[in-house]
């Protein structure tokens, strides 16, 4: 069975919810990671308060709080990669056995087909859980780089290298918490595209939900604005 006879099994609303998904993930992305001069996320808004700690990390003796807090941080990223984790075995346990899923997509009297379209649908599923392992890996090894760096910051605050060491240790901790959030959106949108195997009308429901969801957490939540008060 070549490419084209596979895509044949998928209508045009199921290729256009599919592009829906993979536009609203990086049209959302692009605009939380990005300052505007009319809206700042809640993420520009945290790298600034990052940023503002490892400066007065310099000053705090002993700097046992600073090493609590990047260990709280790196534990969850711990977790959630491991709870990733989890979550692809399941998809490729279900890759597996993809006659169970065509049975479940039976008894909820969903439009059937061949196994194929089941398992491609799975399959996104499974590259947006990838891309959040990988990232949740790798900001968990930006954390532990950034704590050598603090490490490594002198103890006297009037020594010319403590502000420098102390900027590079902010940079890679923006970098760590970038590469975290990116794998928390890849989630939501994992999430999101589990609602393709109820037809192309739910998954485009769902990547709206999401993206509404994201937006309103960044730029009108609660916590946006406690984090926009004067100061």
């Amino acid at each position: 069975m070549d490419l084209i006879e596979r895509l044949s099994h998928f209508t045009t609303l199921d290729l256009a919810a599919l592009c829906l998904l993979v536009l609203g993930w990086g049209v959302i992305g692009y605009l939380i990671e990005n300052e505007f001069k009319s809206m700042k996320s809640v993420t520009i808004l945290m790298a600034g308060y990052r940023r503002e700690w490892m400066a007065h990390m310099i000053a705090r003796e002993p700097r046992v709080f600073d090493a609590q807090l990047l260990m709280m941080i790196r534990q969850g990223t711990s977790f959630f990669a491991s709870a990733t984790m989890l979550a692809i075995g399941g998809c490729l346990a279900l890759l597996g056995n993809t006659e169970r899923l065509m049975g479940i997509a039976a008894d909820l009297t969903l439009e059937g087909g061949p196994s194929i379209v089941w398992e491609l649908k799975v399959l996104v599923i499974l590259g947006f859980l990838a891309n959040a392992l990988f990232k949740f890996v790798w900001a968990n090894r930006l954390f532990g780089y950034c704590g050598v760096l603090m490490g490594s910051v002198p103890n006297d605050p009037s020594d010319p290298q403590a502000r420098i060491r102390a900027q590079k240790a902010a940079e890679i901790n923006v970098t760590g918490a970038r590469s975290f959030n990116r794998g928390l959106r890849s989630i939501y949108f994992g999430l999101a595209a589990s609602a393709w195997l109820l037809g192309p009308g739910a998954l485009m429901a769902a990547v709206a939900m999401t993206c509404f969801v994201l937006f309103r957490r960044e730029f009108a939540s609660r916590s946006k604005e406690i984090l926009m008060l004067p100061e």
